[in-house]
C-alpha cells in the first residue's frame, strides 16, 4: 500500500469525493461496495482493508500500556505506519485510547472486553460521515466509548442521555473548530472533551497534557496550519 496519506493507498494519485455513491470494487478484497470515493485512476480501498492492521495495532497497544494519558496512547498508535492520515481506523482508535486511559486511571472496567465491542462498534461508522452525515467519527466514537463504559443500551435512562451528551459535546468542538477533515486533529479535540466529560460525570481523572504538538501536519495536504490548536 501507499504510505501517500492524502491519497490513493495502491496508487498515490489524489482521491475524488463524488456526491452520490456507486458500487465499486475493493482493488484489495475485490468485494463490491457503495462508495463515494476512488482516485482518478478508479482504485477503491474499502474501510475494512483500510483499517485491518490498523486495528491490531489500537489493540495491541491499549493492551500492553499501563499509561492514564489518552493523548499518548493515541499519538503512539498514530505513528505507526498502518494508521494512515485519515480513515475510518480512527473511529475505533479515539473510543479505544479513552477506554485504555480510564481503565488506567483507576475506572472499573473489563478492558479487553471493552476493546472488543469497541472495535466491533466503531467499525461500523464508514469513512467519510463527517462530511457527508455531519457527524465526526471521532466524536461518534466517543459516544461509543462512553456508552460502553456505562453500560447504555437504546433503553436506558441516565446512561443514554450521557452517551448522546458526550457524542455533542465532542462533536461541537470538532464542528466549532471547521474543516476540511483532519482526523488526527478531530481525534485530539474528541478526546479532550471526552477525557472533561469523564471526570464531570464519573469522577475518573485521565491525564492530559498541556500542550499537544501534532507530529503529522506535513503529511496533511489540507491542514488548517496556524488555525489548528495541535499545529507546531
Amino acid at each position: 500500500m501507499n504510505r501517500n496519506v492524502n491519497a490513493c493507498l495502491i496508487c498515490g494519485k489524489e482521491l475524488i469525493y463524488q456526491e452520490t455513491a456507486k458500487t465499486m470494487e475493493c482493488s484489495i478484497c475485490h468485494r463490491l461496495f457503495p462508495s463515494n470515493a476512488c482516485c482518478a485512476d478508479g482504485h477503491f480501498v474499502c474501510d475494512e482493508c483500510h483499517e485491518a492492521q490498523g486495528l491490531q495495532t489500537i489493540r495491541s497497544v491499549c493492551l500492553s500500556e499501563t499509561s492514564k494519558n489518552p493523548i499518548f496512547l493515541a499519538q503512539k498508535i498514530m505513528a505507526d505506519p498502518f494508521i494512515y492520515m485519515h480513515g475510518p481506523e480512527h473511529h475505533v482508535l479515539v473510543g479505544a485510547v479513552l477506554l485504555t486511559a480510564y481503565k488506567n486511571a483507576g475506572g472499573n472496567l473489563d478492558l479487553p472486553k471493552a476493546l472488543s465491542i469497541m472495535e466491533e462498534r466503531g467499525k461500523q461508522v464508514p469513512g467519510g460521515v463527517c462530511g457527508f452525515w455531519g457527524s465526526c467519527g471521532a466524536g461518534i466514537s466517543t459516544g461509543i466509548y462512553f456508552s460502553i463504559l456505562s453500560g447504555s443500551t437504546p433503553l436506558s435512562g441516565t446512561s443514554w442521555g450521557l452517551s448522546n451528551q458526550m457524542s455533542s459535546r465532542a462533536l461541537k468542538s470538532i464542528g466549532e473548530h471547521g474543516g476540511p477533515r483532519c482526523c488526527k486533529r478531530d481525534s485530539f479535540l474528541a478526546i479532550l472533551e471526552a477525557a472533561k466529560f469523564t471526570e464531570e460525570k464519573t469522577g475518573v481523572k485521565m491525564e492530559i497534557p498541556e500542550q499537544i504538538s501534532c507530529s503529522f501536519h506535513e503529511e496533511n495536504g489540507q491542514c488548517l496550519k496556524k488555525h489548528c490548536p495541535f499545529h507546531p
